[in-house]
């Protein structure tokens, strides 16, 4: 089970799964809305995910040019899970919320092409200059 909440817990969620992908994400959209190098994300189909507590969706134009809706915590602006219009069965949560840290792993790095030179992870992974075609 895949478990997570916000910072000051008004917000959690769960999934039993199946993870689909762990990416960490570096396109300039995602460096802005977490304030870092990129965000670490993890998949799951959003029939088997479920989120109580008060949150807010913020629209913006994703990395890859579609519409990116970012889950946030009214209460603390806590960034928790994102609901991609272009990708309407799918979830993304982001890894810092998860209960468990080990719950991620990240398998490639997106967009680092826009990565900037101190984000680079020390890490083996598939990296792709944007989305990958089938993705």
């Amino acid at each position: 089970m895949i478990t997570g909440r916000c910072l000051c817990g008004a917000v959690r969620y769960e999934s039993p799964g199946p993870r689909l992908f762990s990416i960490v994400c570096h396109c300039r959209d995602c460096q802005r809305a977490s304030g870092s190098g990129g965000v670490p994300v993890l998949g799951v189909p959003r029939a088997s995910f479920a989120a109580s507590g008060p949150v807010r969706a913020v629209r913006t134009t994703g990395g890859s040019g579609e519409p990116a809706v970012r889950n946030v915590c009214i209460e603390c602006g806590s960034l928790l899970f994102g609901t991609p219009e272009s990708a309407p069965d799918l979830v993304t949560i982001y890894a810092g919320s998860l209960d468990d840290s080990l719950a991620f792993m990240p398998e490639a790095a997106l967009f680092v092409s826009q990565r900037p030179p101190w984000a680079t992870l020390a890490l083996p992974l598939e990296e792709h200059a944007r989305m990958p075609p089938d993705g």
